[in-house]
């Protein structure tokens, strides 16, 4: 394929598939077929399966000049490093991803987690853009986001910051996958919705299975004045409230950039969100909150990966190996 301006590959590691394509600002020029991550049997034979997809993709467009990851588990932005990914098999220790890609493909790799590429989108790219301090939650299987404060994306020191998921909203809340109670995912994530609406369903005397209880057959059955439906939505946003407050007492960001299944409920999650929102916050910091819809979908992740890649290789990031003298 003929295109002459300098360009990226990026990868999205989902939970259930990876997919991998080229990317030029906010456009996405091609895509390979997705990779099932259910079919390896090591980091190592995943790790072969993206290269060859890589180098693939890079004799399509040898005007690629740098790949960007975004991958699910705790990463090492600086080091390029993945320490945990429970989705494949043998991958419970650090495995040093941007080396072995380097090595393999031939060009400079970004690595950094796979929501902070979402919100990296937004920020460069979609319903951020031009602005410098702002939150992007993600919501869907998990509840993930990323902070970005003062130009600049908010990282821990050695790995991930913004792991919203495992926020607490009750000191004795449900228990989270390392023992912490109250953790936002456990109520709120895709799969933790579908339940509850099962079981709420069931309550009310109607059967209904977890794969009828997705966030838009609760945005229908809502809207067609389901009373469980609708009940359920009230509690996910004075759920979500909880986050959002905690963050805007802490933060004051520009804006806060809601994306993911549960985000398309719309005004049925907006109304109320905003609601419990007046009612526990400080009434300046009220006229300071913008809520925005994400632009991107599920190319977000994609299109944030190559983005950073391409800043970094620009000199714009803040990985000290893509400095120029």
């Amino acid at each position: 394929m003929s295109f002459s301006e300098p360009c990226a590959l990026a990868v999205d590691f989902g939970g259930t598939s990876i997919k991998m394509g080229v990317t030029a600002g906010d456009r996405i020029l091609a895509t390979a077929d997705r990779i099932p991550t259910t079919m390896f049997e090591s980091p190592q034979a995943i790790i072969d399966a993206m290269v060859a997809t890589a180098l693939g993709l890079r004799e399509q467009f040898p005007t690629a000049c740098v790949m960007g990851m975004g991958m699910p588990g705790w990463c090492d932005y600086y080091k390029g490093v993945l320490y945990q990914l429970t989705i494949v098999k043998g991958w419970d220790h650090e495995i040093p991803v941007k080396e072995m890609m380097e090595r393999a493909v031939g060009l400079p790799v970004v690595l950094d987690n796979d929501a902070n590429c979402m919100a990296y989108a937004e920020w460069k790219l979609g319903a951020g853009r031009g602005m410098s301090s702002l939150v992007c939650l993600t919501m869907g299987t998990g509840i993930g986001g990323g902070i970005v404060l003062h130009d600049r994306i908010l990282r821990g020191r050695r790995i991930s910051a913004a792991e919203f998921g495992q926020t607490s909203i009750h000191y004795q809340g449900k228990t989270g996958p390392f023992g912490n109670r109250g953790a936002i995912e456990e109520y709120i994530g895709n799969n933790e919705l579908a339940a509850e609406a099962v079981r709420r369903y069931a309550g009310a005397g109607i059967d209904k299975k977890v794969d009828e209880c997705t966030p838009r057959d609760l945005d229908v059955a809502a809207r067609a004045g389901c009373p469980v439906a609708l009940q359920l939505w009230e509690d996910t946003a004075e759920i979500l409230a909880c986050l959002i407050m905690n963050l805007m007492y802490t933060l004051v960001p520009d804006a806060f950039i809601i994306g993911g299944g549960v985000a398309k409920a719309g005004d049925l999650l907006m109304k109320s969100l905003l609601a419990n929102l007046r009612a526990q916050m400080f009434p300046l910091l009220m006229e300071e909150l913008v809520i925005l819809p994400a632009r991107f979908g599920s190319e977000a992740g994609l299109l944030g990966a190559g983005a950073m890649a391409m800043d970094e290789f620009l000199g714009h990031g803040g990985l000290e190996r893509f400095k120029r003298e």
